[in-house]
């Protein structure tokens, strides 16, 4: 996109500069937004085809609602890419999700016009009544507040909990569906077949416009108009409106390409009090045509030609350590050909946590629940109770929403459930509400429950193994987002006894005690110790936060007065804390540092801008042991020179 392509752009730093245009103005205000996106984020990655989609209905919502004083809440917010541009952030928007630069989802501390802070779906909803119902109380009747909810976060439970509250309290409130028939994956469940049936009902829609234009847009008529769109509904798709069973006026579906016509519904909106939802119809990447032919791919693609659509990919003649995304996928399917009990479970990431795999090869036996962390896990106890083995893959930082499902569900009844909590640690890009770093500490404080996090590829095909080779109770693996360390890692698989570690290279003085994947920066950092420095720190594979290998502890602290624990999640109750435990429970004394991610929320970056900043990357690993082992007297230096 061009500055002289740009003119109107160009004079909107904030919405107040929208609503100086007129209604005719929309159109290249959309087109022109629409470019500024494509060109933004083919050069700098984010989420891309959700933005593009909800494009037109961004530049209505804030051209006819008067934001920030009326509160504008963003599902999930993949989709706010738009509403950052117009808010005062078009010019640092080349900094999104980067390290130190504005966040890829709506925040509260960055932006008057972010009113709720987002990232995982289905909030909208209720945090926009808590909006509403406050307003009232405040005594702000002429605030507007609407919550943009997309059709896939509708499938999730919290959603419903809050158009069913809603309902009843009758405040102000607009709920604007944004129906596209996509989440990341295509969306499943019977809410998409009940809204598919609205969108599609040729019949209902020429009934629908006919009546409009019959009875007009006279003051006075919405109730017999609302009346009559009810029966014909009811008649034409023989099931009642979901919407207005729970209280809400529907209104819909309506075409949320056509900026005018949305500006001019929403404006009509604004007139009828009471909780309220708008029906738009949209297409996942609408106006770049890759996008809109494969909606999944393009969800958050990557660099990319942006003229050619080609998605560049790091090329090198080297062999390539797989994601660890898709050892799980590919070991769960040859694991279930070898193991009829087994089956997979997910909340609407088939693609991301690669159960697709599965899915293709045995669609019986595998399940994506939609966005539903809840369900997904009382389903796969249920099927525990049968005698089945349901591998249960949710992000670590998604499980934190069925955490008590996990309790009451599987571990009270000590349920054989494998929790495989992909993106355990560190994300990047996608900062705070993303990072699964929690899963070690509040995993580990339950009864029954196995806490499992293996050293690489190898080590995660054998524990997906072990979990189902005998009855083994709540088993949950944590492994992290990106690439292993073996590009050779499909070998025979071996038992990895529950609750053993190993040791990975003998030493004097200190050793380092590692859990998961990170200690692969513990190998290197020890291999940098030994070349350049002469300090031979000892090294374990722990392999599990519980059961702890007591017997493999017992003898590292007999030799060891020095100890770093590493993990990639909380030192707040994680695994270092639990080595602190063994320490005073058994009577031991030991120099004990904790390197992890310390008690904050940490931001986004790249892993490893992250992994500097929290103090545990290959450096800091290696800057804590010299640091340890050094002389008395050139420890004192040290930390004088600080």
């Amino acid at each position: 996109m061009t500055h002289k392509a740009a003119r109107l752009l160009d004079g909107i730093q904030h919405p107040s500069d929208l609503r100086k245009l007129g209604e005719e103005d929309l159109v290249q205000v959309s087109k022109e937004l629409r470019d500024f996106i494509i060109d933004s984020v083919s050069a700098n990655p984010g989420h891309f085809g959700a933005s593009l989609g909800v494009v037109e209905l961004t530049v209505a919502l804030h051209y006819v609602f008067n934001t920030p004083y009326d509160q504008l809440v963003w599902d999930v917010g993949h989709q706010a890419y738009g509403h950052k541009i117009l808010t005062g952030r078009k010019d640092v928007f080349h900094t999104n999700r980067k390290y130190g630069g504005i966040s890829g989802f709506p925040k509260r501390s960055e932006s008057e016009y972010d009113t709720f802070g987002v990232g995982h779906s289905s909030t909208s909803i209720s945090a926009a009544l808590g909006m509403a119902v406050a307003a009232g109380h405040l005594g702000q009747e002429k605030r507007q507040v609407v919550a943009v909810i997309g059709d896939g976060a509708m499938t999730g439970g919290l959603a419903f909990e809050g158009l069913n509250n809603a309902g009843i309290q009758k405040s102000n409130l607009l709920v604007v569906l944004n129906d596209n028939n996509m989440s990341i994956d295509a969306n499943v469940g019977a809410l998409n077949e009940y809204l598919v049936d609205i969108t599609t009902s040729k019949t209902w829609n020429r009934l629908k416009d006919d009546v409009w234009k019959a009875l007009g847009r006279l003051k006075g008529t919405q109730v017999l108009i609302q009346k009559l769109e009810n029966a014909i509904k009811h008649t034409l798709l023989r099931q009642s409106n979901l919407f207005e069973s729970l209280g809400f006026r529907y209104f819909g579906p309506i075409d949320g390409h056509d900026v005018v016509h949305v500006a001019k519904v929403l404006k009509d909106l604004k007139d009828i009090p009471g909780p309220k939802l708008l029906h738009c119809v949209t297409k996942k990447g609408k106006g770049y045509s890759h996008a809109e032919l494969d909606q999944t791919k393009w969800h958050a693609p990557g660099l990319f030609n942006k003229e050619t659509g080609e998605i560049f990919k790091a090329k090198t003649n080297e062999p390539q350590a797989p994601k660890y995304q898709d050892v799980f996928g590919k070991t769960l399917l040859e694991l279930a050909e070898q193991n009829d009990k087994i089956m997979g479970i997910t909340p609407a990431m088939p693609s991301g946590s690669s159960l697709n795999i599965m899915m293709k090869a045995m669609p019986e036996r595998a399940f994506d629940v939609g966005i539903a962390e809840q369900h997904a896990v009382t389903f796969s106890a249920g099927l525990a109770t049968q005698g089945l083995i349901p591998f249960c893959n949710i992000y670590s930082t998604f499980m934190q929403r069925a955490y008590d499902q996990v309790i009451h569900d599987v571990c009270i009844q000590n349920l054989n459930v494998v929790f495989c909590l992909d993106r355990g640690g560190l994300v990047g890009a996608d900062g705070a509400t993303h990072h699964g770093v929690f899963d070690i500490a509040y995993f580990r404080c339950l009864p029954n429950m196995i806490v499992a996090s293996p050293l690489n590829e190898i080590e995660l095909r054998n524990m997906m193994f072990t979990a189902q080779s005998a009855p083994r109770g709540p088993f949950s693996i944590r492994f992290p987002r990106g690439n292993g360390v073996h590009p050779v890692w499909q070998l025979p698989f071996e038992e990895v006894p529950i609750g053993k570690g190993q040791m990975l290279r003998d030493g004097q003085e200190l050793a380092i005690l590692s859990l998961g994947a990170i200690g692969n920066l513990a190998i290197d950092a020890c291999n940098q110790l030994d070349l350049e420095d002469g300090l031979h720190p000892a090294h374990f594979d722990m392999r599990y936060a519980k059961p702890l290998d007591q017997e493999l502890l017992h003898q590292v602290f007999q030799r060891f007065s020095k100890i770093v624990t590493l993990e990639d999640g909380s030192i707040q109750g994680g695994f270092g804390s639990a080595i602190l435990e063994f320490m005073a429970d058994n009577g031991y004394s030991a120099q004990v540092r904790r390197l992890g991610v310390p008690d904050r929320f940490v931001h986004h970056g790249t892993q490893e801008e992250l992994y500097a900043e929290c103090g545990y990357d290959t450096e800091a690993i290696r800057a804590t042991v010299k640091q340890m082992m050094a002389p008395r007297h050139a420890r004192a230096k040290a930390h004088v020179g600080v």
